[in-house]
C-alpha cells in the first residue's frame, strides 16, 4: 500500500529479504492517494482520502470519463511509486478486491504492462465442506465476477492464480484452520493470504476489529503448518518464481 504511512518501512525491511516476493496493494478506497488531491478532486472525500462507499465509486468509475481519467493517474502513480521502490513487482491486487470491477481491471492490466506486469491474484475461494468454507449466493457472485477478471488477464499474457483463500476466514487465518485446510488443498497454484501483526495498533483495532492478527501470525510461522505442507507434497512458491517458469 504504496500510499500509506509505513511503506517506506516496509520497502527498508523487503530489501534486506531479497526472497521475499513484494506486490503492489493497490488502493482505491479506505486509504490515502499518490497523487495530489487536486488532480483526482472526483476520487477522494473532503479530507483527501479514498471513501468507504464502493458501491458509489464503482457507478461513477464505469459511466464518467472524466473521473474513469481521474483513476487511470491514480493507478499510474501507484505504480510508478512502486517502481521507485527499487524492489521487483511481483504480483499486483487490489484493497477490497477492487480489481474485480471491470474499469480498474481493464486499467490495472493496461497500465500495469509499462510496470513489468506479470501476475495478478483472482479472488476465487472454492467450496471445501471439509474444512469449513461453504458457499452461498456471495461465492456464487465471486465466482462469475472473478471468471472475468481471469479471462481479462489471460488475454493480457498475465499469470493468475487457480483459486485463493483467505475470503471466507478473513482475520482468522489461524493454525487450526490452516490445519483443517491444507490436507484438501486443489491441485494448481493457491495463495493463501494473511494479515498478521506483531501487536494490535489503535489503527488496527479500529479497522480491523475481530482479526487476529497475532493467530494470523502465529499460523505463518508455525511447524506444525509447515509439516502439513511437506506432508501434502504442497511445494511453496510466489508468484515471480510461477512467471519466471512460463516461456
Amino acid at each position: 500500500m504504496v500510499g500509506e504511512g509505513a511503506a517506506a518501512d516496509a520497502i527498508a525491511r523487503a530489501r534486506r529479504l531479497p526472497d521475499l516476493g513484494v506486490g503492489l496493494h493497490i488502493v482505491l478506497a479506505e486509504g490515502i492517494p499518490v497523487s495530489p488531491v487536486r488532480s483526482i478532486p472526483d476520487l477522494v472525500d473532503s479530507e483527501g482520502r479514498f471513501p468507504s462507499n464502493m458501491v458509489r465509486a464503482g457507478f461513477k468509475f464505469f459511466f464518467r470519463p472524466g473521473v474513469r481519467r481521474q483513476l487511470a493517474t491514480e493507478i499510474r502513480a501507484q505504480f510508478e511509486r512502486f517502481r521507485q521502490s527499487g524492489l521487483p513487482l511481483d504480483h499486483v491486487n487490489a484493497h477490497k478486491h477492487f480489481h474485480l470491477h471491470p474499469t480498474i481491471a481493464s486499467l490495472i492490466l493496461r497500465i500495469g504492462r509499462d510496470y513489468g506486469l506479470r501476475a495478478l491474484r483472482i479472488p476465487n475461494e472454492p467450496v471445501i465442506q471439509e474444512a469449513g468454507i461453504t458457499g452461498g449466493f456471495g461465492a456464487w457472485a465471486m465466482r462469475r465476477w472473478t471468471g472475468q477478471l481471469r479471462r481479462a488477464a489471460r488475454r493480457r499474457g498475465v499469470v493468475s492464480n487457480d483459486q485463493v483463500f483467505g475470503l471466507a476466514w478473513s482475520g482468522g487465518m489461524t493454525e487450526a484452520r490452516l490445519l483443517s485446510l491444507i490436507p484438501h488443498l486443489p491441485d494448481g497454484l493457491s495463495e493463501i493470504y494473511f494479515h498478521p501483526a506483531t501487536r494490535t495498533t489503535p489503527h488496527l483495532a479500529e479497522t480491523m476489529q475481530l482479526y487476529q492478527h497475532d493467530a494470523e501470525l502465529g499460523a505463518l510461522i508455525s511447524p506444525r503448518v509447515r509439516q502439513a505442507l511437506d506432508l501434502a507434497s504442497a511445494a511453496r512458491t510466489r508468484y515471480g518464481l510461477v512467471t519466471q517458469a512460463i516461456p
